[in-house]
């Protein structure tokens, strides 16, 4: 590892996360690295156990590029597992427990992880494969048993090696693969996104716009499988700061954590802002240390943002992208106050184009599929070039970049208002109609507390709008009444052939609504619109 100071490495074309919390391990070794409800690790005790993990994970016979894979809740030993990982050169597959258990078995072959790491939370999971599944388990919180009375995997504590042990030096390439991210498998399979060192790089390098530093205090709510809490945990750890985990996200635990902590930055997705921003209690909470707030993963309401501008100290940025890479744009809320219905402009340094069906540029003011390209793109899909090369498009100049399968505009200024997904848009009677219209709309209407409109088959008309609706507490609007109040509102062709009501929308882990659970539950009941 190198002995250049933290300052240096920042300063580099290139760097590693390892390389840089050993860095800071030297420089502040008593500061607080991580937190995790009443226990915490400082720089120098993360980077002695990353130690022990790297050289366990080589006397075990794993080299650069070897993967493994963990399905747990956040802690800190699932976070030390994953950076000490890295220190070996080993590429690690973080992996969703909200996955079915055969799900998770073939993400773990297709990975060909030889190492999996559990908890107890996700015990049961495994339960009916693990004797399937061709790798050694560990259980991260020394679990005993599963509900079939199996152990749940070797000690991870008995596995570490002993303390002072220095693992073998290991050069870690720009391209060396740094995580394989699974896609949600919504829509099919799971595909393992590999993401390059270079890549987390360029995340950690580009946050210095956003005050990440040695004073950060980052509180992360969203779990450490998902590249949405990545993408704030990697800059804060390899810059000095602090992350605080919360392994389950609750409104008003997340407001007492931020008080207490003095909490300075965070990552949310749109629905936990929503939640935190309607309790009551809010304005009771100091948050006056706040620098920075961020937001990504789903679409983010322009009169939320307005709320959380008005009422939370410290700046706000919507951040669109993906996991895959290619093209990033960012809100800068606080900056664009009247901007707040887009996601912003291209990052510095990415290039943000819209396409048509045929693959051609659409002209200025015109709508089409978003593609990027940047520093920071992923290798590809792991084990799967076809569908690599169908997430391309390229340039008249053969420059490559990344479909997103959003549909968009960019205004006269360059900021880009998002439609809809290509997949999402509702094609009726010949006619586009995008459902992000539709639930605005729906929204505007004082009773109404959440929204998903999607497209269903319909004999007339090809497909047809339909909306899944969540009251208000205490609302009396009626089915008829609302829907009357909707169509009265939009042209012909947008009118809603049916509305219902529901408890709650189905999401994911990050707040995703998923609609292909409600067009298959709709569908399934065999009714005709």
């Amino acid at each position: 590892m190198s002995a250049l100071s933290a300052a240096q490495l920042l300063d580099q074309p290139f760097t590693t996360v390892p390389a840089l919390i050993q860095a800071f391990a030297r420089e502040q070794p008593q500061h607080l690295a991580l937190i995790h409800t009443d226990r915490q690790l400082t720089y120098a005790e993360l980077d002695a156990l990353m130690d022990r993990i790297a050289a366990s994970l080589q006397r075990d016979g794993l080299k650069a590029g070897d993967p493994i894979a963990i399905c747990a809740s956040s802690s800190i030993e699932y976070a030390a597992l994953y950076v000490g990982a890295l220190r070996a050169g080993v590429v690690v597959a973080p992996l969703a427990p909200s996955s079915t258990p055969d799900g998770l078995a073939t993400m773990i072959a297709d990975a060909g992880a030889r190492h999996v790491f559990v908890d107890a939370s996700t015990a049961n999971l495994f339960a009916t494969s693990r004797a399937h599944i061709k790798a050694r388990f560990f259980a991260l919180d020394d679990a005993g048993t599963d509900s079939t009375g199996a152990p749940v995997g070797d000690s991870f504590k008995q596995w570490l090696v002993d303390a002072g042990t220095k693992p073998a030096p290991v050069e870690l390439s720009r391209e060396l693969p740094f995580n394989i991210i699974y896609s949600s498998g919504t829509t099919g399979t799971p595909k393992g996104i590999v993401q390059s060192h270079f890549m987390r790089w360029m995340h950690v390098q580009r946050a210095a716009i956003n005050l990440y530093d040695t004073k950060t205090i980052t509180l992360l709510a969203t779990p450490l499988y998902s590249n949405t809490t990545l993408v704030s945990f990697f800059p804060t750890i390899a810059r000095g700061g602090t992350v605080i985990l919360m392994a389950k996200f609750d409104a008003a635990s997340y407001l007492a954590i931020a008080q207490k902590q003095r909490v300075t930055h965070t990552m949310l997705v749109p629905v936990q802002y929503q939640r935190i921003m309607a309790l009551p209690t809010f304005g009771d909470f100091d948050l006056s240390p706040f620098r920075m707030k961020q937001c990504t993963s789903a679409p983010f309401g322009a009169a939320l943002k307005a709320d959380i501008l008005a009422r939370w100290p410290g700046g706000l940025v919507e951040v669109y992208g993906m996991t895959e890479g290619g093209g990033t744009c960012s809100l800068r809320a606080h900056e664009n106050p009247d901007k707040l219905h887009t996601v912003g402009k291209p990052a510095p340094g990415h290039d943000i184009r819209l396409i048509d069906d045929s693959g051609k540029e659409v002209a200025q003011g015109e709508i089409g599929e978003v593609v990027g390209r940047s520093p920071a793109m992923m290798n590809g899909y792991h084990n799967q070039p076809e569908k690599t090369a169908e997430s391309e498009w390229r340039d008249g100049d053969g420059n490559r970049f990344i479909r997103t399968g959003d549909v968009g505009r960019f205004d006269a200024e360059g900021f880009l208002t998002l439609m809809d997904r290509k997949k999402d848009m509702i094609i009726s009677g010949g006619f586009n109609i995008y459902p992000s219209d539709l639930e605005a709309t729906l929204r505007e209407h004082t009773d109404i507390a959440d929204v998903a409109v999607v497209g269903v088959p319909s004999e007339k008309w090809g497909e047809t709008p339909v909306a899944f609706v969540v009251k208000k507490p205490h609302s009396k609007v009626g089915v008829d009444e609302l829907t009357t109040w909707f169509n009265g509102k939009v042209g012909k062709t947008q009118r809603l052939a049916k509305l219902e009501f529901m408890d709650q929308l189905p999401r994911s882990a990050i707040g995703k609504v998923l609609k292909r659970e409600l067009r298959d539950a709709f569908s399934a009941r065999g009714e005709s619109v």
